[in-house]
C-alpha cells in the first residue's frame, strides 16, 4: 500500500506504541474469552446473541410475525407525510444498511467459513435472524426519545434514550452515565472504524486490482489523491445532514446490493450442480464436529461472531438513523429497522458464503488449510482475496467489479458513520457552525490519513469501544423494554384501523383522546 514511505510507517509505529496498552487493556476486557469444548468463546458474542434471544421471546417472535408489516411500511403504505422527522421509512432503512453492510461482508464472511467452516453459515444466518428482535426494540426507542431542533432537524440515539427514558423509570444517574459512554465510544468507532478503516481497505482492494497495470495507487501520490477524493464527496454529502444521506443511501444501498447480490446468483448458476451439495455442506457441518476449528462449537462460535459483528444489532449506532423518520408512532420504525439484519447478514452474507462454498477457490482451499494447521487467516485482505478469487472461476473479469462494489460498500459506510459520530460529537460538545465544522473537518482529515496510514492498534481499540457501547445499550434495552412493548401494541391498533378503512384523521384524535384520558387516570 502507500504507506511504503518512512515516516508513514514511523507515525504508525509511533501511534501504535502510544495505544498498545490501551488496546490490549480493552480487548482483554470486551473480547474476554471462556472456553467451551476447546473454542474460545467472545463473552461479548454471547452478550450479543442472549439480547437477541430475550427479546425474541420477550416479543413473541415478532421477527417473523410481523415481518410483512415491516414490508408494507417500507413501501409507503402507511407513510405519513405530515409527521415529523427528515427522512422516509425506506430512506431510514437504507442509511442504517449503509452503516452495517461494508467490507465484512465481503471479507469477513470469507474468514468466517475459512477459520469455522461453512457450518458456521448456517449459525450466522440463526444470529442474523435474533438479531432482527435487538434492533427492533433499539430503533424503536430512538424514535421515543429523540430530539427535535426549531428547524426540524432531529437527534436521537442510545445517547438520548438512555438518558430520557432511564429517568422516566426512575435511574436518572445511570441514564447520564451510560449516554455518555454511548456517545465516547460511538464516536471513537466513526473516526477510527467507520471511516479510517474503510478507506484504507477500499484503497488496498484498487491497489492490488491496478498493481500489474499503473501501480499508481500504491504510491503516496495515487493514495493522496484517492483520499482527498472520497474526503471532498463524503463532506458534500455530510453537509445536507441525514436528508442528504437517505436521498444517497436509498440509490446507492440497493444499487450496490442489486449489483452484488446479482454478480453472487450468477457464479451460483455456473455452479448450479453444486448448490445441494453446498447447501448439504452447509447444514451437515453446522451439526457434525467435524468442523475446520472447533468442530461444533467452533462452527457456531464463528458464524455468532460473524453475524453480530456484521449487523451491529444491539450496538446503539442504527437507531442513530432510524430517529430521523417522518413518523408519529416510534414503533413503526422499530418495525422497518428489523429488515436491516435481514438484508445485511441472512441475504448478503449468505450469498457471500454460499458462492465461496460452490465456487471452493484455490484461494478458499489454501485458507482452510491455514486454518486447520492453525495458521493466520484473520486479515481482511486475506478474506477479499478469497472472495475475488472465488467470482473469478465463474467471471474473470470480476476483480475490477468487486473493487467497485468494495468502494461503494466502503463509502456508504463512511457517510453514515460520519452522520453518526456527528450525533455522537452534538452530544459530547453541543451544537453550532464551530463545533459543526470541527468535526467534519476531523472527519475528512481522517479519511485522508486513513489512505496513508494503517494504524492497526487504533482500529482495533476502536472495535473494543464499539462493542463496549453494545454493553451500555443493552443494558437500556432490558430497563425500557416495557416501553417498547407498549408502542408496539399502538402500531398494531394502527395498522389494523388503517387497513380497516379508517382515515389518518380518524386515528389521531382516538389516539389523542385515549392518551388525555390515560393521563387524567394518573393524575387521579
Amino acid at each position: 500500500m502507500a504507506n511504503g514511505e518512512s515516516w508513514t510507517d514511523e507515525v504508525d509505529e509511533a501511534v501504535n506504541d502510544v495505544f498498545e496498552p490501551v488496546r490490549d487493556f480493552l480487548t482483554d476486557i470486551v473480547f474476554y474469552d471462556v472456553r467451551v469444548f476447546d473454542s474460545d468463546f467472545p463473552l461479548i458474542v454471547g452478550w450479543l446473541v442472549l439480547a437477541g434471544l430475550i427479546f425474541t421471546g420477550y416479543f413473541g417472535f415478532i421477527q417473523f410475525r410481523y415481518l410483512r408489516v415491516a414490508l408494507r411500511l417500507v413501501r409507503g403504505r402507511y407513510e405519513q407525510p405530515d409527521a415529523p422527522g427528515e427522512v422516509t421509512h425506506f430512506q431510514a432503512l437504507t442509511s442504517a444498511v449503509s452503516g452495517t453492510v461494508g467490507l465484512g461482508n465481503i471479507a469477513g464472511v470469507a474468514i468466517a467459513v475459512s477459520i469455522g467452516g461453512p457450518g458456521a453459515t448456517f449459525w450466522m444466518i440463526l444470529c442474523g435472524l435474533l438479531g432482527m428482535a435487538t434492533k427492533f426494540v433499539e430503533c424503536t426507542l430512538g424514535v421515543k426519545y429523540r430530539e427535535i431542533d426549531e428547524n426540524g432537524r432531529v437527534s436521537g440515539g442510545p445517547m438520548y434514550y438512555l438518558r430520557k427514558g432511564l429517568a422516566e423509570r426512575g435511574l436518572p444517574g445511570l441514564g447520564k452515565v451510560l449516554s455518555l459512554l454511548s456517545a465516547v465510544m460511538i464516536l471513537f468507532f466513526a473516526f477510527f472504524g467507520g471511516n479510517l478503516f474503510q478507506v484504507n481497505q477500499s484503497l488496498e482492494q484498487l491497489a492490488t486490482v491496478t498493481e500489474d497495470h499503473t501501480g499508481f495507487f500504491d504510491s503516496s501520490g495515487g493514495a493522496l489523491l484517492f483520499g482527498g477524493l472520497v474526503a471532498v464527496l463524503a463532506a458534500a454529502v455530510l453537509i445536507g445532514g441525514i436528508r442528504a444521506i437517505g436521498q444517497v443511501t436509498s440509490r446507492l444501498v440497493p444499487a450496490m446490493a442489486i449489483l452484488y447480490v446479482t454478480a453472487c446468483l450468477m457464479v451460483i448458476l455456473f455452479n448450479a450442480g453444486d448448490v445441494p451439495d453446498a447447501i448439504g455442506t452447509i447444514v451437515g457441518e453446522a451439526f457434525r464436529p467435524e468442523g475446520v476449528t472447533g468442530g461444533l462449537i467452533g462452527a457456531l462460535i464463528i458464524g455468532f461472531q460473524r453475524a453480530a459483528f456484521s449487523n451491529e444489532a444491539g450496538v446503539g449506532s442504527a437507531p442513530i438513523a432510524h430517529s430521523a423518520v417522518k413518523t408519529k408512532r416510534p414503533a413503526t420504525e422499530g418495525l422497518v429497522a428489523l429488515i436491516e439484519p435481514f438484508l445485511d447478514t441472512v441475504l448478503i452474507c449468505t450469498m457471500t458464503a454460499l458462492t465461496i462454498v460452490v465456487a471452493a477457490g484455490p484461494a478458499y482451499e489454501e485458507a482452510r488449510d491455514t486454518a486447520a494447521a492453525g495458521g493466520d487467516v484473520s486479515g481482511t485482505t486475506v478474506g477479499i482475496s478469497i472472495t475475488s478469487d472465488a467470482f473469478e472461476t465463474a467471471l474473470p473479469w470480476f476483480p475490477g467489479v468487486l473493487t467497485f462494489a468494495v468502494f461503494l460498500f466502503a463509502f456508504s459506510t463512511i457517510i453514515t458513520w460520519g452522520y453518526y459520530g456527528q450525533k455522537a460529537w452534538h452530544h459530547l460538545f453541543g451544537t453550532g457552525r464551530v463545533t459543526d465544522t470541527i468535526y467534519k473537518a476531523l472527519f475528512c482529515l481522517m479519511i485522508v490519513a486513513g489512505t496513508l496510514l494503517t494504524l492497526g492498534t487504533l482500529v482495533d481499540l476502536a472495535d473494543a469501544f464499539l462493542f463496549m457501547a453494545a454493553v451500555c445499550n443493552i443494558i437500556g434495552l432490558y430497563l425500557l423494554a416495557p416501553v417498547v412493548k407498549k408502542e408496539l401494541r399502538k402500531v398494531l391498533a394502527y395498522v389494523r384501523r388503517r387497513d380497516a378503512g379508517d382515515s389518518e384523521e380518524q386515528i389521531d384524535a382516538d389516539e389523542a383522546a385515549a392518551e388525555a384520558a390515560e393521563s387524567i387516570t394518573l393524575a387521579k
